[in-house]
């Protein structure tokens, strides 16, 4: 997923738990940072984390870039090729609520190697696959990657370094996500222009085992602590503003992915990018318009998470919905690139955020919510933007996109209407 998250820690569970709600399992008390490690020990964990999401999102996105590659080297349509992105995001989705709960008394840097280990042969799967049936089941294996190691690993900060680094080691591990769009992925497509996908993918699968190797020899024994239950998870979904969040959050991922997957066709075929290069480039600015916007998204979504959401959802219809006029040509394309770059960058910022706003007292279930219902639109999405693509055109998709986009600045508005009070700590 494809998939997710911030460089704030305000959208991430902190040091300090608060009362679980009524009815379901009360939660331990969070385990501390492990005692007599040193402060470097605990750096080089946090940055194994976050080598670890920057190579699940890297490895998630990546066929964005190198679509109609991969495509005409099988033979297959840009819809069908779009599945490379709609398969991990369902297993995701299926993954996250799945592991929390199955694996809820195995250690955590078992876990989070064994999911790594996954990923690394995923990759390998991929860059060897003779049909492209096999690449599909690669995708398999990154689902399950990426619904498991989320689910478990963004909040082992606070177990990684003292109290008073928990908040910042949080930031620069969510910082790995808008680091694999900017860094990553047109990393890897720009290899797969000079080498072919195949080495690209081949590339990813070894960076992955050397962060393995890394994870191996730095993460320390992390017994799990806390179990979120099946109560806890039906008692969150029950809340008004987790209902806005799941609302808001469909609309915007389907919105973004169903365009989004298509972009490099649309540059190639109506911007009239004449090389691979130049779609590339043009991707590479998109990624780091993305840091921007996660940055400034980031500073002032907890203070006002329906400002955020709903300007970022509106800065992507616009920007979508102009494409296809305006996008005609280079300079037109670049620029509102970088308006959906920004735009597309505050949201899963925004959407952590307003989940971990709608249920304080449960915040490992609120960020299960928000990495199963990420994933699952990203596919569905990626899905229904391959099936209007192979019907009609590239250009189609981006309006489709950019009117789905609109419907959640609705949605921000009516929440403001409601004005329901958020709860308490």
């Amino acid at each position: 997923m494809t998939t997710l998250g911030s460089t704030t820690p305000t959208a991430s569970p902190g040091p300090h738990r608060t009362t679980a709600p009524r009815g379901s399992r009360p939660a331990s008390p969070p385990a501390p940072a492990p005692a007599g490690r040193s402060p470097l020990k605990g750096r080089l964990a946090v940055l194994a984390v976050t080598l670890g999401i920057f190579t699940i999102v890297t490895t998630e996105i990546l066929p964005i870039g190198l679509l109609t590659r991969i495509g005409a080297d099988f033979g297959v349509s840009d819809g069908t090729a779009g599945l490379m992105m709609t398969l991990p995001g369902f297993l995701a989705a299926c993954a996250a609520p799945t592991v929390t709960l199955a694996t809820a008394r195995i250690d955590r840097r078992l876990m989070l190697c064994a999911f790594i280990a996954l990923l690394a042969l995923a990759n390998f799967l991929a860059a060897t696959a003779p049909v492209y049936g096999l690449v599909l089941l690669s995708r398999v294996l990154v689902g399950v990657v990426i619904g498991g190691f989320w689910s478990i690993g963004v909040g082992l900060a606070e177990r990684l370094v003292p109290a008073e680094s928990a908040g910042r080691a949080t930031a620069v591990i969510f910082s790995a996500v808008p680091l694999g769009s900017v860094i990553g992925v047109p990393a890897g497509t720009f290899l797969g222009d000079l080498a072919g996908w195949r080495i690209a993918c081949a590339a990813v699968g070894a960076l992955a085992v050397a962060v393995l190797v890394l994870t191996a020899l730095v993460v320390p024994a992390l017994p799990a602590v806390r179990a979120t239950g099946p109560a806890l998870l039906r008692r969150t979904l029950r809340g008004v503003h987790t209902r806005f969040a799941l609302l808001m959050t469909f609309l915007i991922v389907l919105a973004h992915f169903g365009a989004y997957t298509y972009v490099t066709p649309f540059l190639e075929r109506t911007t009239h990018l004449a090389t691979a290069g130049t779609v590339t480039a043009f991707l590479l600015v998109y990624g780091l318009a993305g840091v921007v916007g996660n940055f400034v998204g980031g500073a002032v979504v907890a203070r006002r998470p329906r400002l955020v959401f709903g300007a970022a959802a509106g800065l992507t219809a616009l920007a979508t919905l102009l494409l296809p006029v305006l996008g005609r040509g280079p300079a037109g394309a670049l620029a509102l690139l970088v308006v959906w770059g920004v735009a597309y960058g505050a949201v899963p910022v925004a959407s952590q955020t307003w989940f971990a706003k709608a249920a304080p007292g449960a915040p490992e279930a609120a960020s299960v919510l928000f990495t199963a219902s990420f994933q699952a639109t990203l596919s569905l999405g990626a899905l229904a933007g391959g099936m209007v693509v192979d019907r009609t055109s590239p250009s189609v998709v981006m309006t489709l996109g950019g009117a789905t986009a609109a419907l959640v600045v609705l949605a921000a508005w009516l929440h403001r209407a409601k004005q329901p009070a958020w709860p308490r700590s």
